[in-house]
């Protein structure tokens, strides 16, 4: 079955958090696929629902960026998360939001090219022999 996970910003982790790590290091501690919490908050900042997300030892890392939470925030029932990366701001997680069971993105490895071909030995592509007579004073006429 298809997933349609998507990614999230998670924000707000340099507030202090409630109890004892700061979520700034509850991040820090987090690896990829770490399953996540999601809770819907009771109230509201700036007229949208609040959804806060929480590590898997229940401590809080943020909240989903406020023009998402909305969205979000009817679906919690169904919602599936987990850590995807930290970042400046926070965090970014993936979601998904049918049930399913969110996957990583598959990380693309860059193109890689060719190797160059092997320098010819010489300047002129080879078609001299690689040895070169020795000249000693004898031949070049000394006496």
């Amino acid at each position: 079955m298809f997933s349609s996970a998507a990614s999230y910003a998670v924000v707000g982790a340099n507030h202090p958090s409630q109890r004892g790590k700061s979520r700034a290091a509850e991040i820090a501690c987090c690896a990829p696929g770490d399953v996540l919490t999601l809770r819907r908050e009771p109230r509201k900042v700036g007229g949208c629902r609040v959804v806060g997300v929480y590590s898997a030892d229940g401590i809080q890392l943020g909240y989903v960026s406020s023009d998402q939470s909305d969205e979000i925030a009817g679906q919690v029932a169904v919602a599936r998360a987990i850590f995807q990366r930290a970042d400046t701001f926070g965090a970014v997680i993936r979601m998904t939001l049918d049930g399913t069971t969110p996957t990583l993105p598959v990380r693309r490895e860059p193109k890689r090219f060719p190797a160059s071909p092997v320098p010819p030995p010489d300047e002129y592509c080879g078609i001299f022999p690689n040895h070169r007579p020795i000249i000693s004073d004898r031949h070049l006429g000394a006496s």
